[in-house]
């Protein structure tokens, strides 16, 4: 969440960034008025206290002198001042836990490189990378793909765990393997530490690194204990140092996380995203940094050339696109994506986000370096690697023969035991 000095000192800053996504300033008055009315009970409380210690004084000299009566009367005056200091103090706290809330719900500071849109159809292709591919036949849909080569078993899966699960078989799932050892194999000679985290989380981490009331929908949660399932390894390993202070040494954290994720991804959608493309488990490597402010935008460049070079590797043609103001989430102050060219669908289709949170995720963490003036903030950054289910569609697409058959791209033939093309699955 933004720092509540900012509330304070440059409130305009907040409403200009507001204008920019078309949003309403409803929440930035809500923030300053209940907290102006905060300052003004917590001012209340001093001034009792001071009352009540100044007639402590009173009370003690008149005894000295043995004026009773006098101690009586400061004791009378103050006699009900102890309820009052307590009532304002509950009015204060509850005032205080309305502010952080609405401030909760306010969004990141925009970089001033964001491009101005609506909505996704306004994001900018910043570049395109490797060749289209080119086909002497129609090209089929992922979902064929695997049908016809027995790689996911869908309907066994609804059987057993609902829709938009699967089961995944043969050389399709060596292959999904491939693609995490070989995307973790190239984290890790860039300086990135392997971390596996827990999939399950608490409520008050969870918030601490997403804006739930836009996220929950999508989430899986487990009642009664009230944790919730992992949508993406970012928020565990962000949250990891919460509550927190770094030692400065320690920075840059990189981290290459690695675990499965859930999400209902509620709604409707299109023929493209049936098969193992919107599903409600999937497989993810992640990047996660954790940086000094100043450091922060190079970081950002640098995570977004990890995606770029990882997936130039693959041999895959996609576009990086930069994301504007109206398809911006809550918590990044820039993203970009990577939309790979799907030849079935005749669409580029998202396969990776890469986002500076700046000190957004941070304020919510209360995670913080020294500095030779006092602890701040850190900056925190994530960037998919590869999400393995829509980088298999992204191949079995791109890569496919008019047999049905997948070439394997090369820079994985080695994980796959020099194999050239994936079989078939024989059941």
């Amino acid at each position: 969440m933004l720092e509540m000095r900012l509330f304070r000192d440059n409130p305009e800053m907040i409403r200009a960034d507001h204008d920019r996504r078309g949003l309403p300033h409803d929440m930035i008055d809500q923030v300053i008025d209940l907290d102006n009315r905060w300052k003004d009970l917590r001012y209340q409380v001093d001034q009792l206290r001071k009352k009540r210690n100044e007639a402590a004084r009173g009370i003690a000299t008149a005894k000295k002198s043995g004026d009773t009566e006098e101690a009586n009367r400061i004791l009378s005056e103050v006699s009900n001042i102890g309820v009052k200091i307590e009532q304002l103090g509950n009015e204060a706290d509850e005032a205080e836990n309305e502010r952080d809330q609405v401030r909760m719900r306010v969004p990141n500071i925009l970089h001033e490189s964001v491009p101005i849109g609506d909505d996704d159809t306004k994001n900018i292709e910043r570049s395109l990378h490797g060749q289209i591919p080119e086909f002497t036949f129609k090209p089929k849909v992922h979902n064929d793909l695997i049908e016809q080569n027995a790689w996911v078993d869908l309907g066994r899966a609804a059987k057993v765990a609902g829709s938009r699960f699967y089961y995944l078989k043969g050389d399709l799932a060596r292959l999904e393997m491939a693609l995490q050892q070989h995307t973790i194999e190239f984290l890790i000679e860039r300086g990135f530490t392997l971390v596996q985290p827990p999939v399950m989380m608490n409520r008050e981490a969870y918030e601490g690194v997403t804006d739930l009331s836009d996220f929950e929908t999508v989430m899986y949660g487990i009642q009664p204990d009230g944790f919730y399932v992992i949508a993406t390894s970012e928020h565990p390993l962000t949250a990891m140092f919460m509550d927190e202070i770094i030692e400065p040494s320690l920075l840059p954290i990189k981290m290459a996380g690695v675990s499965p994720c859930f999400r209902r991804e509620v709604g409707a959608h299109g023929l493209s995203d049936k098969g193992i493309w919107r599903v409600h488990q999937f497989t993810k490597v992640e990047q996660i940094v954790i940086c000094r402010p100043e450091d922060s935008w190079e970081q950002h460049e640098e995570l977004l050339q990890n995606c770029i070079d990882l997936w130039d590797g693959l041999g895959l043609h996609y576009r990086v696109v930069d994301i504007c103001t109206g398809d911006m989430g809550t918590v990044a102050a820039k993203k970009y994506d990577l939309e790979a060219w799907l030849p079935g669908a005749d669409a580029y289709k998202e396969v990776v986000s890469c986002s500076n949170c700046t000190d957004y995720q941070a304020n919510r963490l209360k995670m913080r370096y020294r500095t030779a003036e006092g602890n701040t903030s850190v900056h925190t950054l994530n960037s998919t690697a590869v999400a393995t289910s829509r980088a298999l569609v992204a191949i079995m697409e791109q890569f496919q023969e008019e047999d049905g058959r997948v070439r394997i791209p090369e820079i994985l033939r080695p994980h796959m035991g020099g194999m050239n093309y994936l079989e078939k699955s024989n059941w």
